[in-house]
C-alpha cells in the first residue's frame, strides 16, 4: 500500500457503509492498519448495527444514528484503552457493520426422500419444499458464532445450517404428529405456524430471528403418485373392477392407435386387440343394464391387458400370443415370453 492509501486510511473523518449486495449480512470498515482519526463521524443507517471490535474484543455497539466519536460515544473502548483524559488520534479498532433488514423467499427442502410411517399407506416417502425469512436481532453472537473477523459474510454462507435445521425439525414434527398423508395439503398451514418456533428456537444461539416460515409443498414420488392415481380410479368408479377396466382401455386407445401407426404389423395388431377388448367389455356393459354381460353369455375374454377371473380363481392376464393365462401382476408370459401389456 502507497503513502497516499496510508495517509487516506490514518486521515479518515467519516465511517460509513452503503450496502452493495442483496445477501450481504456483515461488512468490515476499509482502514489502514485498522487506525480512526479521533473526532470522526460515524454514520449508521437505518436497517444496520456498527460494532467496534478492539484487540480482538467485541466493543461498543451503535444503533442507527450520527455519532462523534469521542469517549462519551466509546464507553467500552474508554474502559479498554484506559483513556482518562480522552483518547489519542489515532486509535486502532475495527467497525464491522451488520445489516438488520429482512432477508426474505430463502429457500429449504429436502435434499432426498423422508420416509415415514403412514396410518394409511405404510411405510412412504415424501418430499418438501418451503420458504422463509431471517433478519439478524444479535450482531455480536452472529460474529461470535458465524462472521467471525472476515471481510464480508454473506446469505449464502449461512443457508446450509439452517436448511439441515429445518429439516431435521420437519420430518420429526410430522412423523410424530401421525397425520394421514392424503390430509398434508389441508394442513400446510397448521405446519408452518407450529415448526416456526421449535425453527426461530435454533436460531436464537446465532443472533437471528425466523419473521416467517411456511411450508408450500409435500409430495410422494411419481411411482407412488401413479398408484394413488389408479386408487382414485377405483374410487370413482364405484369399486366396479370392470367399469374401471372399461376406463383404463379406453384411456389407453388414443396411445395404442398412435403406436399402432410408428409400430407397423405389431402396432397394429396391438391396437386391434385393445379395441377388441373395448368393445366386448361395453357389450357387456350394455348386455345387462350397464352393470355385466348378458344373460346366459359367457363372459368375455379380452386380448392383450385384458383381465378374466375364471370361476372359482384369481385374476388372470390372457396372453394374445399363446393364450396362456398368467398371474395378474406378470409383466411377461411365463409361456411364450411375450409382452402382456404396453408401456
Amino acid at each position: 500500500m502507497g503513502l497516499f492509501d496510508k495517509l487516506r486510511g490514518e486521515f479518515i473523518d467519516i465511517i460509513e457503509w452503503v450496502d452493495d449486495g442483496e445477501d450481504t449480512l456483515a461488512n468490515r470498515f476499509p482502514t489502514y492498519n485498522r487506525e480512526i482519526q479521533m473526532g470522526s463521524s460515524l454514520i449508521v443507517r437505518e436497517s444496520q448495527l456498527a460494532v467496534f471490535v478492539y484487540q480482538g474484543q467485541i466493543a461498543d455497539v451503535f444503533e442507527p444514528g450520527h455519532y462523534k466519536l469521542a469517549t462519551a460515544q466509546l464507553p467500552v473502548m474508554t474502559t479498554l484503552q484506559h483513556w482518562t483524559h480522552g483518547f489519542d488520534s489515532p486509535f486502532k479498532a475495527e467497525v464491522y457493520y451488520f445489516s438488520t433488514r429482512q432477508y426474505t423467499d430463502l429457500k429449504w427442502g429436502t435434499p432426498s426422500p423422508v420416509t415415514l410411517r403412514d396410518p394409511e399407506f405404510g411405510m412412504v416417502r415424501i418430499r418438501a419444499f418451503g420458504t422463509y425469512s431471517i433478519r439478524i436481532v444479535d450482531p455480536e453472537k452472529v460474529m461470535r458464532e458465524l462472521s467471525g473477523t472476515e471481510e464480508r459474510c454473506r446469505v449464502s454462507q449461512i443457508e446450509n445450517p439452517i436448511r439441515a435445521a429445518i429439516v431435521t425439525r420437519f420430518t420429526d414434527f410430522v412423523a410424530e404428529s401421525r397425520v394421514p398423508f392424503l390430509d398434508f395439503a389441508a394442513n400446510l398451514n397448521e405446519f408452518s405456524e407450529a415448526l416456526g418456533p421449535e425453527i426461530h428456537a435454533e436460531l436464537q444461539p446465532f443472533g437471528f430471528s425466523l419473521e416467517r416460515f411456511f411450508v408450500q409443498n409435500i409430495s410422494l414420488p411419481p411411482e407412488v403418485e401413479k398408484v394413488l392415481d389408479q386408487r382414485a380410479g377405483m374410487a370413482a368408479a364405484g369399486g366396479d373392477l370392470g367399469r374401471y377396466t372399461r376406463y383404463q382401455l379406453a384411456n389407453a386407445l388414443p396411445d395404442t392407435a398412435r403406436s399402432g401407426a410408428e409400430g407397423g404389423l405389431a402396432g397394429a395388431g396391438l391396437g386391434a386387440g385393445m379395441g377388441m377388448a373395448l368393445g366386448n367389455a361395453l357389450a357387456g356393459g350394455l348386455g345387462a343394464g350397464g352393470g355385466g354381460t348378458a344373460a346366459g353369455a359367457p363372459p368375455p375374454e379380452p386380448a392383450q391387458g385384458g383381465v378374466v377371473s375364471p370361476s372359482g380363481g384369481a385374476i388372470r392376464v390372457r396372453c394374445t400370443q399363446c393364450n396362456h393365462l398368467n398371474p395378474e401382476t406378470a409383466r411377461f408370459c411365463s409361456q411364450c415370453g411375450n409382452k402382456l401389456f404396453a408401456d
